[in-house]
């Protein structure tokens, strides 16, 4: 089972994450933000992972530094969790639909962190939540699990289908990109490694 456990502390957050790439899709999450702690509820539950997020931040400032750290932590237990990406297939996306929502997700499990994110959100805030955090949370996963990240936003009207269909559809590109699909252990790269 690939798993990591990671504990990030700053004196903006104090966060405790566990995640289990071979789960069954279990979220254990408490972030202080509501609307985050659905996000990543559904980012476990597509993603088929089991994921556990303890969080107390500065939610009275807003919840820029909950959410970029909470990415950052969860980036960095991809990267401790996939190891030497061996046997993985390495790229994964889909076209998701969330109601008239419609948003693409494809990932390069590269060791490049880099984001594109393409979209328009309507509202600035779902909830608790200030939309424009949907992209530093991204930035900060791709940048510390060393993911090539493409969101695009295709379609969309409603803010909060939006926001959860990049979720839901970067964890099930996340999710074939992490699956061991060769048993001889290749790193697939004609590097020899990622």
């Amino acid at each position: 089972m690939r798993k990591a456990e990671i504990t990030r502390n700053t004196a903006e957050t104090q966060i405790t994450l566990s995640l289990c790439l071979e789960g069954s899709g279990q979220g254990e999450i408490s972030t202080g933000i509501g609307f985050l702690d659905h996000m990543l509820t559904l980012f476990a539950r597509h993603g088929g992972f089991d994921l556990s997020v303890r969080c107390a931040g500065d939610t009275w400032v807003d919840g820029h530094h909950t959410t970029e750290d909470i990415g950052i932590a969860l980036g960095l237990a991809f990267a401790e969790a996939l190891g030497d990406k061996a046997g993985i297939r390495r790229y994964g996306d889909i076209t998701l639909p969330m109601d008239e929502a419609l948003v693409l997700a494809a990932v390069d499990i590269s060791g490049r962190g880099f984001l594109r994110y393409t979209a328009d959100i309507p509202a600035p805030r779902v909830g608790d939540f200030d939309t424009e955090l949907a992209q530093e949370f991204f930035r900060a996963l791709a940048h510390n699990a060393g993911l090539t990240l493409h969101i695009v936003q295709l379609d969309g009207e409603n803010s909060h289908h939006i926001i959860e269909a990049m979720f839901k559809a970067a964890a099930r590109a996340l999710r074939s990109a992490a699956e061991i699909i060769d048993a001889s252990g290749a790193v697939p790269s004609t590097k020899g490694v990622l």
